[in-house]
């Protein structure tokens, strides 16, 4: 990602970041729903079901409740100033996801985990259904020891990635994944991956939700992530209707209005394209909502829009 590679080595090499670095104390945090199954699988079950209606868009587990940002930055915050009543004069920042921080190497390096084969944080009591933060802070602290890797022969996260982004193991190309195309990426979807997005509107969840380690996901203690309602199980031509204040006004406080309405839009068009590839019986929707936005004054929900027209022609 061109914001990351922009600051260079600075990404691994914190003193450059934050001069005066001398030590990265690393903290992670449940992110799965009070109401989330505890059955193990039975919540994946659940989540992956929805891949089987395609009238309704998918958002990303972990951005159905509050902007995790600033929850975490907050709670990161609190736990600097209480080190700091028994440090003098500690010198401290803390970050999540919020800056050139390589976060899941330094949370593998700490202990808190070790990198699966989807390049993600994996940890045998909670799986990967967690957010990771870091404070940087200018004094020694003992160093904590990484632990073994426990992925073995298993492949499930390669296989089941609907892109294939998952290129070999521990190396992903962030230009397939459907988490960087409908989230980070700005323009134009590549045409050939549209397909594969199937009704994905704001990231995608499969390489954890088939991991076995994921049995072990613990639910949050926190109500800011419990999903609001009008985000989960909602139809395409709902949510592809919402102008962009009605966006802004129920997408408050959500990890979602960062990408604001036009991808928002983009995203969706994508997803009822292909519900129209699917020849569902709404058909008829989904058309009448895509042509209300065909004069859309962004070219790319515009482009996006007609693409979507087009599939169930030519699937015909």
């Amino acid at each position: 990602m061109h914001y990351m590679a922009a600051h260079g080595l600075k990404r691994a090499r914190p003193a450059e970041l934050i001069p005066g670095t001398v030590s990265v104390i690393t903290a992670r945090m449940d992110y799965l729903p009070a109401a989330t199954f505890v059955n193990p699988g039975e919540w994946q079950a659940l989540e992956f079901s929805r891949l089987q209606r395609p009238t309704e868009g998918i958002v990303s587990v972990y951005a159905r409740g509050r902007d995790y940002h600033k929850i975490m930055r907050s709670r990161l915050q609190e736990l600097s100033e209480r080190i700091a009543l028994h440090v003098e004069k500690l010198g401290h920042r803390a970050f999540t996801d919020s800056a050139p921080v390589l976060e899941a190497e330094l949370a593998a390096r700490s202990g808190q985990g070790w990198r699966g084969k989807h390049t993600l944080l994996l940890n045998r009591e909670a799986g990967s259904m967690f957010f990771l933060g870091e404070i940087y802070v200018d004094v020694a602290l003992p160093p904590s020891e990484p632990v073994t890797q426990h992925c073995g022969t298993c492949s499930a996260c390669i296989d089941v990635c609907p892109t294939q982004a998952i290129i070999a193991p521990y190396r992903l190309d962030a230009r397939r994944c459907i988490s960087y195309l409908t989230i980070e990426h700005a323009g134009p979807i590549p045409l050939e991956l549209r397909p594969l997005m199937g009704n994905r509107i704001y990231g995608c969840d499969d390489c954890q939700l088939i991991c076995p380690w994921n049995k072990f996901a613990q639910r949050s203690t926190l109500p800011d992530f419990d999903e609001r309602q009008g985000l989960t199980g909602q139809q395409l031509v709902t949510l592809f209707g919402w102008t962009e204040e009605e966006f802004l006004r129920l997408t408050e406080g959500s990890a979602i209005r960062r990408i604001g309405h036009e991808r928002w839009l983009r995203n969706i068009a994508v997803a009822m394209g292909n519900a129209l590839r699917a020849s569902i019986a709404s058909d008829a929707a989904i058309r009448t909502s895509l042509q209300a936005r065909a004069e859309h004054p962004s070219e790319v929900v515009r482009e996006h829009v007609l693409w979507a027209l087009t599939q169930r022609t030519d699937s015909t």
